[in-house]
């Protein structure tokens, strides 16, 4: 983690007691394109080195799915893993790992689909991305806790 995300991560959960944290991924993501395409990010030396960060989500999806030939299939996958990852990352956070310790604070991944508008929740019970219950628009959305 970089020091100005880890200072804001820290100001955000300490000084201003959030209580909930959302990793939102989307479809098509261009730089998880590039991550399955690295001629596609040749000429860009800050998004080859920001990518490091994903590798072990292509890494797992590419040794889990091995028979997964489609393209679209293996990059929504390997944004979905991308999303759990940051998660795990997040966690190792100190101010993060206290706060959901102490039961204060609850993370989350989500899913936006371009296509249809949906967001999709991560739920850990069933390992899937789910619908989210509710309206976004309307405020009226729920997070599973």
């Amino acid at each position: 983690m970089v020091a100005g995300e880890a200072a804001t991560i820290e100001y955000a959960v300490t000084a201003l007691n959030i209580r909930d944290i959302i990793i939102c991924g989307h479809s098509h993501c261009g730089a998880m394109s590039g991550l399955l395409d690295p001629e596609s990010v040749e000429d860009m030396p800050a998004v080859k080195e920001y990518l490091v960060h994903a590798e072990s989500s292509l890494q797992i999806v590419d040794e889990r799915n091995s028979h997964v030939i489609d393209s679209e299939i293996r990059l929504k996958r390997t944004i979905e893993k991308n999303i759990l990852l940051q998660l795990e990352n997040l966690r190792t956070h100190p101010a993060v790992a206290t706060a959901v310790a102490r039961g204060v604070m609850h993370l989350h991944g989500w899913l936006y689909e371009f296509e249809t508008g949906e967001v999709l929740v991560f739920h850990p019970e069933t390992n899937t991305f789910l619908p989210i219950e509710g309206d976004l628009s309307s405020g009226s959305a729920t997070i599973q806790h």
